[in-house]
């Protein structure tokens, strides 16, 4: 079978797989210009199935061409489905020999969040540019070795912010950056949907489960984009109304953040109640979102009458070709592996006030 013997290749020494790297490296060199992008996506679970896979059925500036899976009838059936070849299937053991192969240009990282900085560094050694999807690591260290070994080995590193390619976001941003309505004076952000389920990597802690691990983030990203500024100060409190299902991690969080320019903005997320909203209220005005992060239908409205309601057929498609547009180009990313880092920095002054119980500065 193609995938025992690929595990077998697995066992080659690291001097063997120094010299991969060399190789892939000098291919790279003299590679001639692609008009398509060939992306590797790394986890075949729901976001690689139901959304990114289709969405690269619909993208300009990049393909399918490989996948990594612990699965082998995962691999059959991608195979067939979207006519990979033995040669682009992988497993997570022999992964690094991806660093050979020169129809691999993008690896996506479409992982649980503890295995984000292993797969990220990993594919950078290889020589291939990363996507990473959201949350970017579970720590602030992870994410700075991340970005450290893609700028060593001279590849670019996108997280997989799909919202702030979506141009209903943007329209709110370019509120912020034109202050159209004047200082930003507060921000409501809320972001949360009713997960049932007992043994997912969302309610294990050491995968990097809990809220803030996931739609946490987009509470905190509507906040951020909001204002244009980076929070100075948090205080935060977790709760759990499941303790069944949420025995490891929590299940609510809602934490208060304070801006440079004297702007706060309450913000709540959760795994228990359904809600997708953001409202900004300025010195002279108002905008609001709802829902705010959907993968589709992100609308909303502004105090002077304008509406916000801007048409997108795939939000995962457009990132993607925006991303690669930006390699190709070798221009700057939408949301490179800095904005992770800035998101994971007070992720993690959050979980340090709830365990204080008191305001933490970032």
């Amino acid at each position: 079978m193609l995938l025992e013997r690929r595990d077998f290749l697995s066992s080659l020494t690291l001097a063997s797989a120094a010299t991969l790297f060399t190789g892939s490296s000098l291919l790279a060199a003299t590679a001639p210009k692609k008009d398509k992008l060939g992306i590797a996506l790394v986890g075949l679970g729901y976001y690689s199935t139901d959304l990114l896979a289709p969405a690269l059925q619909l993208t300009e500036k990049c393909h399918l061409v490989g996948i990594v899976t612990g699965t082998p009838a995962k691999a059959e059936t991608w195979k067939t489905k979207y006519n990979i070849p033995d040669k682009n299937i992988y497993t997570y053991q022999n992964f690094d020999r991806i660093a050979n192969n020169p129809d691999i240009d993008i690896v996506y990282v479409v992982l649980p969040p503890s295995m984000h900085r292993e797969f990220v560094v990993r594919a950078a050694k290889a020589g291939k540019h990363v996507f990473c999807e959201k949350p970017m690591a579970p720590s602030v260290a992870d994410c700075e070795a991340m970005i450290s070994a893609c700028k060593s080995n001279k590849v670019k590193l996108a997280i997989g912010y799909r919202c702030q390619h979506d141009p209903n976001i943007q329209a709110y941003m370019k509120v912020a950056k034109e202050q159209k309505f004047g200082k930003v004076k507060m921000v409501n952000s809320a972001a949360g949907y009713v997960d049932n389920r007992t043994t997912h990597w969302k309610q294990n802690k050491a995968l990097g489960g809990g809220v803030m691990g996931d739609m946490g983030v987009y509470a905190l990203q509507g906040a951020r984009l909001a204002t244009g500024e980076e929070p100075i100060s948090v205080i935060a409190q977790a709760s759990t109304t499941r303790p069944e299902i949420y025995k490891e991690v929590e299940e609510t969080m809602m934490f208060m953040l304070d801006f440079p320019s004297g702007a706060r903005a309450a913000c709540q997320t959760s795994f228990g109640i359904n809600m997708n909203h953001l409202q900004i209220n300025y010195e002279k005005g108002w905008v609001k979102m709802e829902p705010q992060s959907g993968y589709s239908g992100n609308k909303g409205s502004m105090s002077d009458g304008t509406i916000i309601n801007f048409p997108i057929k795939s939000q995962q498609a457009k990132q993607m070709d925006e991303d690669c547009l930006a390699i190709m180009n070798n221009t700057d990313l939408i949301a490179p592996g800095e904005e992770g880092l800035r998101d994971i920095r007070v992720v993690e002054a959050i979980y340090k006030s709830v365990k204080s119980g008191q305001s933490v500065k970032i």
